[in-house]
């Protein structure tokens, strides 16, 4: 049976154009729409499995409106557009198309599109069922190893974390009889690293008593379901959960997802997620972790036995040590130092997304390490024995790029005295690094737009095209979607290339990453060097922790390395620096890195991310950004959207 697609269009000559090209390419196209509402009647009577969506429609709600109704029933579709604003882009970005076809386009390409968008999915759906089929059967085996309740526990939220990511995991039992005296904790400290944390631990963290604590849970409400709160929410939930609000204070948690698992005696086992990113949850965590109620619950029911005459300890409490630590980092992540929340991030996606051949764009400014990213990501996938070509394309002349990718044939053009491999041909069934693809020519985005889709390349003078295997991770340093907004780059590119991105943050905005940083370049350099150097003078660590670091972490190795060169002494005692500016010029009238002057978006922008780190990241409420701003809640969040601002890490 033909598949049915629903078209939303409201140029007339255009969607008929589009249904013609469909009917002839044997898919049923079920309706034309040209308004979200008239589309609604159409999808309730027909259910189509595609929409091909345009941007701007007659009528008060526009695409972007109705795409976020076609997630919600699990309907797969592909945005049509002749061209975009970055603030457009941005919230079309947000609602996860299937694809994005640029107007005008070829039959051919919208023919890919679109089953690229039906495997893609259909992909996701059998994705989601592996996943959780994975989860369900590796908690029945954590149940089953004959190891500590503990070690079981954090074995679970360790398996969790790539899923439903936290900085910070409480699990505890509470029954008619009131809550357990063994509740237990997981504080995140490094990608494979977590500190186990009971109850007196937490009453020294908090600085409460036992009584206190008592009177607290008392005071708060039963969770019933599953549910998220970011920021201002998590804010606001805290005046009712007071242990909430005090593990908030104490350790700096933004978000919070609590998810119950009540047995039919009416137990309830509450795991409840916390992390520092005030954006961290979603209704996906939600989904996932509604779905895997059953499995959850029934491995808990194992581990952590009820007794209804009174609140009962976890059994099997036989335990070592004041934390667990499992050290077994992935030998992809050996050249990634860091121990900060942000960069702790980046390592779970590269872990979710290494397995699988998904496009990947890796984001950030000069010196943060994109190309180790994209290393990591190639050694901890199926292509990992495959080769890994490297490719520059801001380093490449615009008259040689396209033989350089593609290769050519012999007598293909004046100079061509032999044939050449192009380096997508050198990368077939391996992975193919494109560094800084925002400087890549519009007539070679167009090819690699081809490549892309077609998974197929055609040497200069070559006779036809030869099929290729080659994932494709790109990486640049520049606002893409201002590029897209500009005509510079492809849209239908970029979301090509925005599968799945991992953006780095700068080194200044992770200060939490120097001191580990300081201690490994160190490492290096003494023994490249032959001296024993042992660290830094406490006056030398506070400079460096004040310094703004404009190349990031490629200018802090160098720095190392010189003053290694340059010491005298097992401590490093002086610092080489370029002149430290005050904040006021650094951050409000020049940019560091260039020496010009700043736009006004880039000043609000600086002075914004400034109010925030002195907030630790809390955007409402008394002590938030936006009360020091003197601005509503609601208006900095339009701000820092405006601004590039996507979330605070």
């Amino acid at each position: 049976m033909s598949r049915k697609i629903l078209i939303v269009e409201d140029e007339s000559l255009v969607a008929y154009d589009l249904k013609l090209i469909l009917t002839r390419a044997g898919y049923r196209v079920c309706g034309i729409a040209d308004s979200v509402p008239e589309a609604l009647e159409i999808m309730e009577e027909q259910k189509p499995e595609m929409v091909l969506l345009d941007i701007f429609l007659k009528g008060d709600l526009n695409g972007i409106d109705l795409a976020a109704m076609l997630t919600a029933k699990n309907i797969a579709f592909v945005y049509l557009s002749a061209n975009f604003q970055e603030s457009i882009l941005e919230k079309a970005k947000a609602t996860q198309p299937y694809g994005f076809l640029v107007k005008p386009f070829r039959e051919k390409e919208l023919l890919i599109t679109l089953d690229v968008a039906f495997y893609r999915h259909q992909n996701s759906i059998e994705s989601k069922l592996r996943r959780e089929q994975g989860l369900e059967q590796l908690f029945k085996n954590i149940v089953a190893e004959p190891i500590n309740w503990k070690q079981k526990l954090l074995k679970i939220a360790t398996s969790l974390q790539p899923y439903v990511p936290f900085d910070y995991l409480t699990v505890i039992v509470r029954t008619s009889a009131g809550f357990s005296d063994e509740a237990i904790s997981f504080l995140r400290t490094g990608f494979d690293e977590y500190q186990v944390i009971g109850i007196n631990e937490f009453l020294n963290i908090t600085n409460i008593s036992r009584a206190r604590l008592k009177e607290m849970q008392a005071e708060s409400p039963l969770l019933t379901k599953t549910a998220f709160y970011n920021d201002g929410d998590f804010t606001t939930l805290q005046s009712r959960f007071p242990v909430k609000k005090l593990l908030a204070n104490a350790l700096h948690m933004e978000s919070f997802l609590g998810s119950p698992l009540v047995n039919s005696k009416g137990d309830n086992v509450c795991f409840s997620f916390y992390s520092r990113k005030p954006d961290c949850y979603s209704t996906d965590h939600v989904v996932l972790l509604d779905r895997l109620h059953r499995s959850l619950l029934t491995a808990m029911e194992d581990i952590i036995p009820v007794d209804h005459g009174e609140t009962a300890p976890f059994k099997n409490d036989v335990y070592a040590g004041k934390g667990l630590s499992e050290q077994n980092k992935a030998a992809g992540f050996r050249d990634i130092i860091c121990k900060s929340h942000q960069m702790l991030t980046v390592l779970d996606h590269i872990a979710i997304v290494a397995p699988l051949d998904t496009s990947v764009l890796v984001l950030g400014e000069s010196g943060t390490g994109k190309e180790r990213i994209a290393k990591s990501i190639h050694y901890l996938s199926p292509r990992k024995n495959k080769p890994l070509v490297v490719v520059n394309c801001a380093s490449m002349p615009a008259t040689l790029i396209e033989s350089e990718l593609f290769g050519h044939e012999k007598g293909a053009f004046t100079g061509a005295v032999e044939k050449r491999t192009g380096k997508f041909e050198l990368a077939d069934g391996g992975t193919i690094f494109l560094d800084e693809i925002g400087e890549m020519p519009a007539e070679l985005q167009v090819k690699l737009l081809r490549v892309l889709q077609e998974q197929e390349i055609e040497r200069i003078g070559g006779k036809g095209p030869i099929k290729i295997n080659v994932r494709i991770v790109a990486a640049t340093n520049r606002n893409l979607e201002k590029e897209v907004e500009e005509g510079r780059f492809r849209l239908d590119l970029y979301y090509r290339l925005f599968v799945f991105p991992i953006t780095i943050p700068p080194l200044r905005e992770r200060k939490d990453d120097i001191p580990v940083l300081v201690r490994h370049f160190l490492e290096r350099y003494a023994q490249k060097s032959g001296k024993n150097i042992t660290g830094v003078t406490p006056d030398v660590m506070t400079q460096l922790l004040e310094y703004q670091w404009p190349g990031n972490v490629r200018e802090l190795e160098h720095f190392i390395e010189r003053s290694v060169l340059l010491a005298d002494g097992p401590m490093i005692k002086h610092t080489y620096l370029p002149k430290l500016q005050s904040k006021k010029e650094s951050s409000v009238y020049k940019d560091v890195a260039t020496d010009r002057l700043k736009t006004i978006d880039e000043n609000a922008r600086e002075h914004i991310l400034d109010v925030l780190r002195r907030c630790n990241g809390k955007i409402s409420g008394k002590d938030g950004a936006a009360s020091k701003l003197g601005l509503p809640p609601s208006t900095l969040h339009s701000k820092m959207q405006k601004l590039g601002i996507r979330k605070w890490e």
